[in-house]
């Protein structure tokens, strides 16, 4: 019966239930939908395309609130919307920035019940960047791959940031925005799940038919959060971020970062890594309903015994 509540199924008795415990059934459907899409929309690298009887499910906002971005996810959604925005990650999957990293084909998640930012591939400063162009939205442009953990070595990457975004506050789960973010995913002993992660992961399972990532540690940009501090997701402790840049100092600039991926880890989860499963950026501006821009440059995952597989392709 617990299965049957949280995926939304018909119960066969509840006929038999009074209207408070319909009630109480109801109001626990609707709390496992947003909390399914909300799994499927922060944890990188565990969802499919969402099935068709759950496209609709809503995340943290409401249309009401998606509608003041100006446009409605209806409009979105919308034929030449979507094949432009296909058009532009098979650009991107093309493109130099595209071969950069070994494993599958770069692809575009869009989160359900949100607006999709939108990444394209130019040629800017003298480098292949993907610039990511966020207007009340959140998507993920993500790549699996598969570095074990004895194996994890570096990751390279570089990002500009023209402007912060006013009023975002990565620890607070109504203000959780961020310019640039790159996002690495981990497998892991998902028996050591709390009872809530357990549960999400559960869920996830249910929706995806795949396994929700053990930890996902992020990078990101913060209005005010000291460099170097880890930030715990507000909805999940399986999420978490290292400030590496915070102000408006460094703001319309290329920033380079080479970082140790296992000491990253182990310093925000407070254990070893297991192995690195997806890589993503994300450019969102959702939560605080504004808008934001970025250019990424090449990432690069650098095995602690270099592999020819995990070379930028010439």
């Amino acid at each position: 019966m617990r299965r049957t509540l949280l995926l939304g199924m018909v119960d066969p008795h509840a006929e038999r239930h009074d209207a408070k415990s319909q009630g109480f059934r109801v109001k626990l459907l609707s709390i496992s939908a947003v909390v399914t899409s909300l799994t499927l929309s922060l944890l990188v690298g565990c969802a499919s395309p969402i099935p068709p009887d759950t496209a609709h499910v809503e995340t943290s906002k409401s249309s009401e609130e998606l509608a003041g971005s100006g446009a409605s996810p209806a409009e979105s959604r919308q034929p030449s919307d979507a094949a432009a925005a296909a058009k532009a990650v098979r650009e991107i999957a093309q493109s130099p920035w595209g071969h950069n990293l070994h494993g599958a084909r770069w692809e575009h998640f869009s989160m359900p019940g949100k607006l999709p930012t939108r990444f394209r591939y130019e040629v800017t400063d003298g480098r292949d960047a993907v610039v990511a162009d966020a207007r009340s939205s959140a998507s993920l442009l993500r790549k699996t791959v598969r570095v074990e953990a004895q194996d994890l070595g570096h990751i390279r990457f570089s990002w500009k940031v023209p402007a912060l975004i006013a009023g975002a506050d990565m620890a607070q789960r109504d203000k959780d925005d961020s310019p640039v973010r790159i996002v690495l995913a981990f497998d892991g002993d998902r028996s050591r799940f709390s009872t809530k992660d357990s549960m999400l992961a559960e869920l996830t399972r249910a929706i995806t038919g795949e396994e929700m990532p053990y930890a996902t540690l992020m990078y990101v940009w913060s209005n005010n959060a000291a460099v170097g501090n880890v930030i715990r997701n507000p909805r999940t402790d399986r999420i978490r971020k290292i400030v590496l840049e915070s102000g408006a100092q460094s703001l319309g600039h290329w920033r380079e970062y080479d970082r140790d991926i296992r000491a990253d880890y182990e310093r925000a989860f407070g254990e070893p890594p297991g192995a690195l499963i997806g890589v993503a950026i994300m450019t969102d501006s959702d939560n605080t309903r504004s808008v934001a821009k970025a250019w990424y440059g090449t990432v690069l995952v650098r095995e602690a015994r270099v592999s020819p597989a995990l070379r930028p392709a010439r």
